[in-house]
């Protein structure tokens, strides 16, 4: 099947790549010139496990091809997927500028009947608008569909390739069917493809991530007041995980969520209730209890060593919201950073992948931005541990304690081993742990 996919970001990147790996002709389209050169020079622009080979490989036998010409894609196309940026506008929307553009782009430039399908997470009712503006540039017969995608940061390519399911939003039985053909490698394991209306295909992939991002919250709740009353959260989350009526996946307290999805969408579908009447009014909860759990970090610091950090170093061992990424939107480590610097510590920091975002973001609010996890850690007052990358999960504690000028962790993800801090001495901060002294 000959395909378009517009946008070469994140999405748009890792969808057009798995679709040529099952043999399907794909052209990514970008308006970036830039990043169409290098990805034709094999230059991968996002850091994903797997994407690399997969892009190279295809790319080499030639069903994956990168062009800035939309319109000689849209001609070879029968489907045409848009995956361009929606970030939220001043007032928590998503921002659907880039998207409207593309659809009248692709109607113009439409040879024959086209198929549009919105890969982009958009809001409710995006489906609708964007086949009125594709139809009223075109002399041809384009249709819409809806096809959300869900997938996590880390894990996108076995996401993409084993899909729990394919959520398919379309009016015509003849797109359904096709998309059908398309998915159809995809889902020979027997996940299921799901049949509904486009509207209720965007409501379903909001829905899924403000339910994830209310179970982390809920969670870190727990966790502040197992801190109080000096209970266990990971001896709660196993005794809840296994009642099969909530199960174990996103039970885990940490430092808050972040990433591009997470954020963006509990935004967005809180604005989308908004107008039309309706407060989203755990939603509002969620996203404030997210917020204030970036700093608890920072909070458990200044109870130690006061609101005054002059003089105090510290080390952060992890930038990005989450392992196996180098993605530092909203990440929790730019608030830990920031509020500490503005107590006046010093800060350094490592990351395996996000070294390079981190230091575009954070800036000069980190001092040092070092690749050595170890020179990280020598002479702090205290390593705060931000991501949970499997490096830092069992270091070397006695080189640490040979190296920190105290020996003191603030675990953020609760990953560090107690009997290993406890054999050398380490006082440790965690989230809804009891601390070891």
């Amino acid at each position: 099947m000959k395909i378009a996919v517009v946008g070469t970001g994140y999405v748009g990147l890792v969808a057009g790549t798995c679709f040529a790996e099952m043999g399907n002709q794909v052209e990514c389209v970008d308006i970036d010139e830039e990043k169409i050169s290098r990805l034709k020079q094999g230059e991968i622009p996002i850091f994903e496990p797997g994407l690399s080979e997969l892009v190279l490989s295809n790319h080499k036998d030639g069903r994956l091809q990168f062009t800035t010409n939309l319109a000689e894609a849209v001609h070879a196309a029968r489907i045409v997927f848009i995956a361009v940026g929606t970030p939220p506008g001043k007032d928590g929307g998503a921002d659907l500028t880039a998207v409207f553009k593309v659809a009248e782009d692709i109607g113009r430039h439409a040879n024959g009947p086209k198929l549009i399908v919105d890969k982009s997470t958009v809001p409710v009712g995006t489906a609708a608008k964007v086949k009125e503006i594709a139809n009223a540039a075109s002399e041809h017969d384009i249709s819409v569909c809806s096809n959300p995608e869900f997938l996590k940061e880390g894990a996108a390519i076995d996401d993409f390739l084993k899909p729990d399911r394919v959520v398919i939003g379309a009016e015509l039985e003849e797109d359904f069917n096709l998309m059908d053909q398309l998915y159809a490698p995809f889902v020979r394991n027997g996940a299921p493809i799901i049949r509904m209306d486009p509207t209720s295909a965007e409501m379903t992939k909001y829905a899924a991530n403000a339910m994830l991002a209310t179970r982390i919250s809920f969670m870190n709740e727990i966790a502040r007041i197992c801190d109080k009353v000096n209970a266990d959260v990971s001896n709660v989350r196993r005794g809840i995980g296994s009642d099969a009526r909530i199960g174990r996946p996103f039970l885990y307290p940490g430092i808050g969520y972040g990433g591009s999805c997470f954020p963006k969408d509990v935004k967005a579908i809180m604005h989308t209730a908004k107008e039309n009447g309706y407060t989203f009014q755990i939603l509002e909860a969620v996203e404030a209890v997210n917020e204030n759990q970036k700093g608890l970090m920072v909070e458990k610091v200044v109870d130690i060593f006061g609101e005054n950090l002059s003089g105090r170093t510290f080390g952060l061992w992890g930038l990005a919201f989450k392992p196996k990424t180098d993605d530092m939107r909203e990440a929790p480590a730019i608030t830990i950073a920031r509020e500490l610097k503005v107590r006046g510590a010093t800060i350094k920091a490592c990351d395996p992948e996000a070294l390079k975002t981190g230091q575009e973001i954070i800036g000069s609010n980190i001092d040092a931005y070092l690749e050595n996890m170890y020179e990280v850690a020598d002479g702090t007052d205290a390593v705060i541990l931000c991501t949970e990358w499997n490096e830092y999960r069992n270091p070397d504690f006695a080189r640490l304690a040979a190296s920190m000028k105290r020996k003191l962790f603030f675990d953020g993800r609760n990953i560090l081993s107690i009997p290993a801090l406890k054999e050398h001495g380490f006082e440790r901060h965690a989230v809804g742990l009891p601390p070891i002294f």
